[in-house]
């Protein structure tokens, strides 16, 4: 660090050259020389010090008014105890980085004709542009003058032709900025066992890794800045932070689930050894399952990458190209998806989809792999957000996007900055089902959406099935994560920063492979609810009751969509009053959490076999929720069932029933004729030519009977009168069916019974 002598005036009124005041006084009053060094109406920047205006021993004071005024400049060449001074020193910690230095002055006729500036960076040595007796403004941009803890600088005069002429500075003013040192606390270095300062380094403190550091073992850290002359591996559920810059001249390996960070946008990534970011995937099924990729090293070509993927398995998403006039989620003319070749170069902030060599070992389970090598990621990465006004609602503007760093980042803060080009939700693919003709898409196998885990700012996320991952997504996006996000507006530019990144052991653990991550804690109350069937259908939705969002259509950061909804073989979702869209995700205010809510949950099947389908409470949050049951409606049965004590089983007919079932949280808020009477009131007894007796105890009698098959079909719809009613059914053909029997109390008994 440079060392220079300087004194700092406050900042002032007016502004003599350019950039900011860091030091500078008017001199106004009477005989100012009077002082030495002259301090009074200084300005001055609080992270410095400095002396005020001072004179040499070779000049005197003299009087006069509004200057700093001295006499004695007869010396026919520079003499060096003929000057006016000032001394600058910043604070513990800080640092001057200076532009400029501007004064006026003026000379009586007998005063200096010659003037010279110099600084003690270099003993006085150097003259610093051209001054003279009327004042001037004087360049001290050079880099000679940055990073600067002390300095002096000194203005000379000679020849003039009397000992009594005088030479005056009237006003001056030094420009610049004065900022935190980089490291202030020095340095320190590994040597494979300890630190030399026995403790480690901080974000004040620069560390050199002179042997093998490995986080796992050694520990976490973070230090102002970082050379690695050795090896440095940061092990799964660890972090390196580093404020500044960072130099490679050994060997850098960043696991799966650790995190490296820069944080200073202007800190350099030097590397002259190797850097690499070793990624590996949840488990995959298939060879043919995708991975949402991106890179977090510059230059990187997919064919490093993936060397033995097939060429057409490498894709990315053109968002320009994306046109979706019937609100499908399917490109209406098939171009969006675009090869990525083997020499192609990642493009930072990019999504790619790939999928494992055809040598994976497909049905095991395996996970698969990828290392990404060059110099890390830092700083500023903007993507293009691309939208089409022919997209119109519920069509979204799609843009396929990724995490561009070698560590996790917080997608809350990305929204945040960016919320003026892209929506708050990211949809994360996590594959649970192979390709299908059924499925939506432009080929003739598509992969289903299904297989999107959603997550949104305001209300939070939901899961794809155990055959993905299973895991519901939080608010950190992993290192190497693409995700699909949707653009609004006219689109423009998003920017991912090293403000977004996570220097901690946990936020890069959900590469969708673990549960481990721990997300920002919600202060409403949320209940997550399940759909399956014992053919292998799962769906999940989320009702969050949060600040912020309202019983309408809200942003996707509080409602988000699920996708090609039309094309799924079963879903779960929530609705709102007067809007087609069907949500996985619904956010709703807090105000609207009452005894009297009523969450209206819609139904779709496309199953055409016999199938039974359960729905259960998967998860809930909040007060609320954990001191008041989850009581489920089914409206085509006119059956309760209390969800927060056991799942409810169903069947059903293909088809889309939006308002087949609703959770209330307060039995009151149904009518008398909804409650379910125990099925120990009815027996139904097979008696010969295909009658059946249905016979009820107590005073009730039989108001109706309705039949139905395993899918939901209904197949008789009987009248009735009596405590027990007799019925010939010989349409029946399936042994086991559901009977719905209302009694004259308006009571319904829903009972499964074999023929």
């Amino acid at each position: 660090m440079k060392k220079i002598t300087l004194i700092f005036f406050a900042f002032f009124a007016f502004n003599f050259g350019f950039g900011q005041s860091i030091f500078e006084n008017p001199i106004t009053g009477v005989d100012p020389y009077t002082d030495d060094p002259y301090t009074n109406g200084q300005i001055v920047n609080p992270n410095i010090s400095v002396s005020g205006i001072g004179r040499g021993s070779g000049i005197s004071g003299n009087t006069s008014s509004n200057r700093y005024n001295a006499r004695g400049w007869d010396s026919p060449t520079l003499d060096t105890n003929d000057y006016f001074e000032f001394t600058l020193t910043s604070n513990s910690g800080y640092e001057i980085n200076f532009i400029s230095f501007a004064y006026t002055g003026q000379a009586s006729g007998t005063g200096p004709n010659q003037f010279a500036f110099r600084s003690s960076i270099d003993g006085y040595t150097t003259n610093i542009g051209t001054p003279n007796e009327t004042g001037t403004t004087i360049d001290l941009s050079n880099i000679i003058y940055q990073n600067i803890t002390a300095v002096t600088f000194r203005i000379y005069g000679w020849g003039g032709s009397a000992g009594t002429g005088t030479f005056s500075i009237n006003d001056f003013v030094f420009n610049g900025t004065v900022s935190l040192l980089p490291c202030p606390g020095g340095t320190i270095t590994w040597d494979g066992t300890n630190w030399s300062n026995g403790t480690g380094p901080d974000l004040t403190i620069s560390a050199v890794l002179d042997n093998v550091y490995n986080t796992s073992t050694h520990g976490s850290f973070s230090a102002c800045s970082l050379v690695v002359n050795g090896n440095l591996n940061v092990g799964n559920g660890t972090f390196v932070e580093v404020e500044n810059d960072v130099t490679i001249n050994g060997n850098i390996v960043v696991e799966t689930q650790g995190n490296f960070v820069q944080n200073d946008d202007a800190g350099l990534f030097t590397l002259t050894g190797t850097a690499r970011v070793n990624k590996l995937t949840a488990p995959k099924d298939q060879w043919y399952f995708y991975t949402y990729w991106s890179s977090p090293v510059v230059d990187e070509t997919i064919g490093n990458v993936f060397p033995d993927v097939d060429g057409d398995r490498r894709f990315w998403f053109n968002g320009a190209n994306f046109v979706d006039t019937n609100g499908d989620d399917i490109d209406d003319d098939n171009n969006d998806w675009q090869y990525a070749y083997g020499g192609d170069t990642m493009i930072p902030g990019v999504g790619y989809a790939v999928t494992e060599s055809r040598f994976f070992p497909s049905g095991f389970g395996a996970s698969g792999t990828a290392a990404f090598e060059g110099e890390f990621n830092t700083g500023d990465v903007p993507v293009p957000i691309y939208t089409n006004a022919a997209n119109v609602a519920p069509a979204q503007n799609w843009n396929f996007i990724g995490n561009p760093y070698p560590s996790a980042i917080d997608f809350d803060a990305f929204y945040a900055a960016n919320s003026s080009v892209v929506e708050g939700a990211a949809y994360f693919w996590s594959q649970a089902s192979p390709p299908d003709a059924g499925n939506a898409g432009n080929q003739n196998l598509n992969f289903s959406k299904n297989d999107y885990a959603i997550y949104s700012t305001g209300s939070g996320g939901v899961a794809t099935s155990p055959g993905g991952e299973g895991t519901i997504p939080l608010q950190y996006i992993p290192t190497g994560q693409g995700f699909f996000i949707a653009g609004v507006g006219a689109g423009g530019t998003a920017t991912f920063t090293n403000a977004m990144r996570m220097a901690d052991n946990s936020s890069n653990s959900q590469f969708f492979k673990t549960s481990g991550s721990k997300g920002k804690s919600f202060t409403g109350n949320r209940l997550w609810v399940n759909l399956t069937s014992d053919n292998g259908v799962f769906n999940q939705i989320l009702v969050a009751y949060v600040d912020g969002a309202t019983n309408g259509m809200d942003a996707l950061a509080y409602d988000a969509p699920r996708l090609s909804i039309h094309e799924l073989p079963a879903a779960l979702y929530t609705s709102i009053e007067n809007e087609s869209t069907k949500f996985a995700i619904q956010g709703k205010p807090t105000s609207s959490l009452t005894n009297d809510e009523i969450i209206k949950l819609g139904f779709s099947t496309k199953i055409n076999q016999p199938t039974i389908y359960s729905l259960s409470l998967a998860n809930f949050e909040g007060e609320f929720l954990g001191n008041n049951a989850v009581i489920l409606k089914d409206n085509l049965l006119n059956k309760v069932h209390n969800l927060s004590n056991s799942d409810y089983s169903f069947t059903s007919e293909t088809g889309v029933y939006n308002d087949r079932f609703e959770i209330v949280f307060n039995e009151t808020v149904l009518t008398a004729e909804t409650f379910e009477a125990q099925t120990s009131q009815l027996d139904i007894i097979n008696l010969e030519n295909d009658n059946i007796r249905f016979s009820v105890s107590g005073n009730e009698t039989i108001k109706s009977v309705k039949i139905f098959d395993l899918v939901g079909r209904q197949l008789y719809n009987l009248k009735g009168k009596n405590q027990s009613e007799t019925y010939q059914l010989s349409e029946l053909k399936n042994k086991i069916y559901i009977a719905k029997v209302e009694l004259n109390s308006g009571k319904i008994i829903n009972k499964k019974a074999i023929k």
